[in-house]
């Protein structure tokens, strides 16, 4: 494994970053009437997975507060998957769009768990 520096450096990170991004550019195009509700809840829970991996990250120094925040990232990443179940239901989200995201949510998740059961890896 390469030296990491910052939670930047994580390939979770990176992953899970550019999904939310590209989460953000398709509900873009969901209804008005979503903007409070669905569209509003899925981005934050997908951008919610980066930014408690960025707080597991300043907690490394401490094996449980990592690994609390690393659950929370895994709790967040649940959410979006369902979310992007309703958006899919909804018929604001076309199979193909929703079968990709779908899987790299299934590589983030199972990212987080290895975290999870090994943060020795990480933590100092």
């Amino acid at each position: 494994m390469s030296h990491i520096n910052s939670f930047r450096d994580l390939i979770v990170y990176k992953k899970a970053y550019e999904l939310a991004m590209q989460i953000f550019e398709i509900t873009q195009f969901f209804p008005k009437e979503e903007t409070y509700s669905l569209t509003g809840q899925i981005r934050r829970s997908s951008r919610s997975v980066t930014s408690n991996l960025c707080e597991a990250w300043a907690k490394k120094l401490y094996i449980r507060s990592f690994v609390h925040k690393l659950s929370d990232s895994l709790s967040e990443e649940y959410e979006t998957e369902g979310w992007l179940e309703y958006s899919l239901q909804c018929k604001y989200l076309d199979k193909e769009d929703y079968t990709k995201l779908m899987s790299g949510y299934d590589e983030v998740r199972k990212m987080l768990i290895s975290m999870i059961n090994h943060p020795e890896k990480f933590c100092r």
